[in-house]
């Protein structure tokens, strides 16, 4: 059986690809060092993949920054704001990517929304109605080239038209339909340019197809292929679907002239059913999604086997595929030294998944696929009893009733009380919660680790930090502080290292946005609060200051959603296990004289099943009552915050107020505020506080800027409900760029208060 994947990890082994781009946005490297860096990352990214016997290897899967931007770039669609700074091609996908502010200009990043259900994050593109769609850039065609000098006559990758439509953003009169024919004209150049080029495969991921669909969608989406099949010549085109199934266009799929047709099994509820109910056309190729792209446990190979031995009867040529990119894993097991084998043997990552795939392909070749070694090995491994449970966390979770999921008294009341009780003017200015590790904090961080400073030395350290934090926000006049969160390497491994039952890794970096990486941590077992996590560091904070300081936790949903989670239990029982833990905290935060508390739920709506159907049953109804579970016991003059990152709200608005919270904190910036008018249409009673700048570009707002953004805040949001802040915490950000936008924060807020006394 043949093999593939649907994308390899850019970023390198060990983040090459992010240092080299940020030594290039510093201006220490040339674009030219820059380019040389990608394109060894991508020899090795081809050579790895030719080694582990993979049939078809993507080209054009790399990205400096995000593969939605790099398609706006291929067909043309760059909006002029950043036309006009007249940069270098490379700087302008950067402006874009990053925004800029230098002698050229000032403009904005695109908005950056949520990949689907991922921790993913991709740049929106802008289609202005003046934008001439057309096949502009080269990028595609020069990889599958580097690929061709390396041996490898590689299968392009290119997010499809549809999707890209879809997701971008249309500024002016225009939609999506007006720029079909365009777009269409666009993908059929390509194709045939793949044909002078002689590739075999063309791949075309179209992931919205696993969204509920219109029928006026449907139309579209068979309008763009029934004019890009017709062009395609002699190379075969994959429709590449993933994260779900394709229940609303399946019939559509299988009668327009695809050579391949990936689907995934493993998220696809109904993939599986759709094909032996309505059967798949012989004359097309099955890439059946069958090793999961999203996590990193071992593949389970007798589970794969009876998947594929059910799909045969039904097809044609089956090709063994992921089930997504492997973007969203690791790259290598190799760099993890530390952890014991005993757990490590469980692991999978995109290193690994190459052999499994290779495995896999062997056994199912194989006279007798059970005696191969592989297979017996695997079932062994699968067998054995992984010793992770703990009965006493179970008990809490079952003993759990109704009124452990409601706060009293009731929210109206309780807002008086803190009204009364902080005396807060109104436009309460605050941040999110991080503020700037240097260079010499993270020092300290790993100093620490390795057993080179003892406990007290990191402990007066990180206390000298936090002194200066609260000296800095009392200085700028912020209304509610925050102690700077210099003792975390990460929102949510901090507070795994806390908690029983968690597992880390060293080198598991996964890229969340552009040179953005993370580590997500692994729940191995039942989860319990081993220590107080923050109450120390909070206390203390407290201690410099009469302003209020906000305690800062981090929520069990996005702890569990920006986690590896366990796939032996479900996700309500381990998202209620770690709510019960955090719960403690919150409790000895309060007990500890701290009256505001922040319990971020950034990644609440991540995991927020793609299908509405799906919602509530397989989310919501337990991810809401799990953010309730952490605060419902504490008094009613206790604040409670949160925050939420990234992600469209629009749709389940009701569902975040009925979290109890007293304030959120929204991204709103890049979403040019568009968020302001749901708040209003849905009377939403919690306060809140949208984003006034964003943090996630380096650019510093002006006084003006952000007053504006206050005033049609201020239009929607009744002034007494309204907070000022930035969008997200300012650890990515440096000082530099911090002090001046606070400052201008501030005193926007100032002036708005000033006007609203006239």
């Amino acid at each position: 059986m043949k093999t593939t994947i649907i994308g390899f990890p850019r970023v390198g082994s060990l983040r090459e690809l992010k240092f080299a781009s940020e030594a290039y946005f510093r201006r220490e490297i040339s674009a030219e060092e820059l380019q040389e860096t990608a394109k060894e990352l991508r020899k090795t990214h081809w050579a790895l993949q030719q080694a582990s016997g993979i049939d078809w290897i993507p080209t054009n899967d790399f990205s400096f920054y995000d593969n939605m931007l790099d398609t706006a770039v291929l067909l043309n669609a760059v909006p002029a704001r950043y036309r006009a700074l007249e940069l270098s091609d490379l700087d302008t996908y950067f402006a874009m990517a990053r925004g800029y502010q230098g002698k050229e200009g000032d403009v904005k990043a695109f908005a950056m929304k949520k990949w689907f259900n991922t921790n993913y994050h991709y740049m929106v593109p802008e289609i202005e109605d003046t934008t001439e769609i057309r096949l502009a850039g080269t990028k595609p065609f020069a990889e599958w080239k580097e690929a061709q000098a390396q041996g490898i006559c590689g299968k392009p990758v290119l997010i499809g038209p549809f999707t890209f439509l879809k997701l971008a953003r249309f500024t002016g009169e225009k939609t999506a339909e007006d720029f079909a024919d365009a777009v269409a004209a666009a993908y059929c150049a390509y194709l045939k340019e793949l044909n002078t080029l002689g590739a075999a495969w063309a791949q075309l991921d179209e992931p919205y197809l696993v969204m509920d669909l219109t029928k006026a969608e449907i139309a579209l989406f068979r309008q763009l292929y029934t004019k890009i099949l017709a062009a395609k010549g002699s190379v075969r085109v994959l429709l590449q679907t993933y994260f779900g199934d394709v229940r609303d266009c399946y019939a559509d799929i299988c009668a327009l002239p695809f050579d391949g047709i990936g689907l995934d099994f493993l998220e696809g509820k109904q993939s599986l059913s759709l094909v032996q109910t309505n059967g798949f056309p012989k004359d097309k190729v099955l890439f059946a999604g069958a090793v999961n792209g999203k996590n990193i446990w071992r593949n389970h190979y007798d589970r794969t086997l009876q998947l594929l031995d059910q799909l045969k009867p039904h097809c044609g040529e089956i090709v063994l595929n992921t089930s997504c990119s492997l973007l969203h894993v690791p790259y290598t097991l190799r760099h993890e030294t530390k952890l014991a084998e005993q757990y490590k043997k469980h692991f999978s990552f995109a290193e690994e998944k190459l052999t499994e795939l290779a495995e896999l392909a062997q056994i199912l070749d194989a006279p007798v696929p059970a005696e191969t070694a592989a297979y017996q090995k695997n079932t062994a491994l699968f067998a054995e009893d992984r010793c992770c449970s703990n009965a006493a966390v179970q008990q809490k979770v079952a003993a759990l009733t109704e009124k452990d999921f409601v706060r009293l008294p009731a929210f109206a009341e309780r807002e008086k009380v803190q009204k009364e009780s902080f005396q807060l003017p109104l436009l309460p200015t605050t941040t999110i919660g991080s503020f700037p590790q240097t260079k010499e904090v993270r020092a300290n961080r790993a100093a620490f680790r390795k057993g080179e400073i003892s406990e007290e030395q990191y402990v007066t350290f990180n206390k000298k930090q936090i002194a200066d934090c609260v000296a800095l926000q009392e200085k700028i006049d912020l209304d509610v502080l925050v102690h700077g969160e210099f003792e975390r390497n990460d929102m949510v491994e901090y507070f795994g290292e806390c908690l029983d039952g968690y597992l880390f890794t060293e080198k598991a970096w996964v890229q969340s946005y552009g040179t953005r990486c993370v580590k997500p941590p692994v729940v191995w077992g039942d989860i319990s609060r081993a220590k107080p996590m923050t109450v120390d560091w909070s206390v203390y904070a407290q201690s410099l200051t009469k302003k209020p300081m906000k305690g800062m936790l981090t929520g069990p949903v996005t702890i569990l959603n920006w986690s590896f989670p366990r796939e032996d239990i479900s996700l309500q029982a381990c998202a209620y296990q770690i709510a019960l833990a955090i719960r403690e905290e919150v409790l000895d935060l309060e007990h500890s004289g701290i009256r505001m508390i922040q319990v971020d739920e950034a990644a609440l709506r991540e995991k927020l099943p793609l299908r509405k159907s799906d919602w509530k049953s397989d989310y919501l109804n337990w991810a809401i009552p799990a953010f309730r579970l952490v605060h419902s016991g504490v008094k009613p003059d206790t604040q409670i915050h949160t925050h939420m990152c990234y992600s469209e709200f629009d749709d389940i608005i009701r569902d975040i107020d009925d979290m109890d919270a007293d304030v959120i904190t929204f991204e709103a910036s890049r979403s040019d505020l568009t968020i302001l008018d749901v708040l209003k249409e849905n009377h939403f009673r919690t306060e809140v506080g949208p984003g006034v700048y964003d943090i996630h570009s380096p650019r510093i707002p002006t006084t003006e800027e952000i007053q504006n953004a206050i005033s049609k805040m201020l239009e929607r949001i009744p002034v007494e409900k309204l907070w000022v802040n930035p969008d997200c915490g300012l650890k990515t950000r440096g000082t530099a760029e911090t002090v001046p936008s606070l400052e201008n924060m501030v005193a926007a807020a100032k002036a708005c208060r000033a006007a609203l006394k006239q």
